[in-house]
């Protein structure tokens, strides 16, 4: 009897073995399979913005390049400047298959609202890009230059200055432009890029800020005009677009493109979405979507890219701070 007792317990032992290094085999070391599930993907703004079209050119690479082995679903959960895909993400606390892109009211929604989350609380894979914002117009304004538009502030009294998110990179870059310039303005959030178009065309606003991905169409057609960049460097294609620097208005803040998993996301995935994303932007899809969206790359990964947000989000506090945005 102990003889038939023990044997069984070495044959359990050595099944047990075999299926794990089988299990190992198979998924790369890590034990888990990881990615065996279908993704989650979250878009915290309206279609047609800069970081929907970022998530959708990353998703259409990933299933190109097959690098990504099941379905990915892709949604716009767009309200409160992202707090609400984002807020959507934090309940996906310890889960490796949702994912999500990043913008500047990533850190600024959480400095001025009570968003139940910061930026510290996700988990972080990578920075990939940063994106300069465009000052624009409508063409029969008769506006063709920046002073121009100042002088006409002026005169106006007040104007209207349309953006992305309530306090987003956006918000920021009007409201430095508008005190250093010396005008009054009113700021305008939209969720949605092509409400904020909508509303420029038909003169709901007087101008806005955008990221030159969203409104090269309308430049293109003729139907905006590009009074800035705010990019250290002037754009190949819109050499004829003065640089903020060159007007005098040197080191605005500009908006990350990253990515993010939710909080306390398995390292196994975490791992697995940096090696990943450093295929991606090795592809030439990626390099032709840079160039073609007019992104600086910037690429830093996990603790790297933890430390560029540390960094972004002391800046925008102590702008939020002076124009007395953050509560009290």
């Amino acid at each position: 009897m102990k003889a038939s007792k023990y044997l069984g317990i070495a044959l359990s032992v050595v099944l047990a073995a075999t299926a794990a290094a089988c299990n190992q085999s198979e998924d790369g070391g890590s034990g888990s399979g990881y990615p065996n599930k279908d993704l989650d993907w979250t878009v915290a703004f309206g279609p047609g913005g800069g970081n929907d079209k970022l998530a959708r050119k990353l998703v259409d690479i990933l299933k190109k390049d097959k690098l990504y082995p099941n379905n990915i679903a892709i949604e716009n959960r767009e309200g409160g400047s992202g707090a609400t895909g984002w807020g959507y993400l934090t309940k996906k606390k310890g889960d490796g298959y949702a994912i999500s892109t990043t913008s500047g009211s990533f850190i600024t929604s959480p400095l001025v609202a009570k968003t139940g989350f910061t930026y510290r609380d996700f988990t972080h894979v990578g920075l990939l890009a940063s994106d300069a914002l465009f000052f624009v117009v409508k063409k029969d304004t008769g506006i063709s230059t920046w002073q121009q538009w100042v002088d006409k502030a002026k005169q106006k009294g007040s104007v209207t200055i349309a953006g992305i998110g309530e306090v987003n990179v956006d918000f920021i870059v009007a409201d430095i432009l508008a005190e250093k310039a010396g005008f009054k303005m009113a700021y305008v959030p939209f969720d949605d890029q092509g409400e904020l178009i909508t509303a420029l065309t038909s003169d709901a606003v007087d101008g806005a800020v955008s990221n030159p991905s969203e409104v090269i169409g309308q430049l293109d057609s003729g139907d905006l005009v590009a009074l800035m960049f705010t990019g250290k460097e002037a754009l190949p294609k819109y050499r004829d677009v003065p640089t903020a620097q060159s007007l005098g208005y040197p080191g605005l803040p500009t908006m990350p493109r990253g990515l993010i998993l939710p909080p306390d996301a398995p390292k196994e995935a975490t791992d697995w979405w940096i090696e990943t994303m450093k295929k991606v932007v090795e592809t030439p899809d990626w390099k032709a979507y840079v160039e073609d969206s007019f992104l600086a790359e910037d690429l830093r990964w996990g603790p790297d890219f933890t430390k560029y947000l540390d960094e972004t989000n002391s800046i925008f506090e102590i702008v939020l701070k002076a124009r007395k945005k953050i509560p009290r």
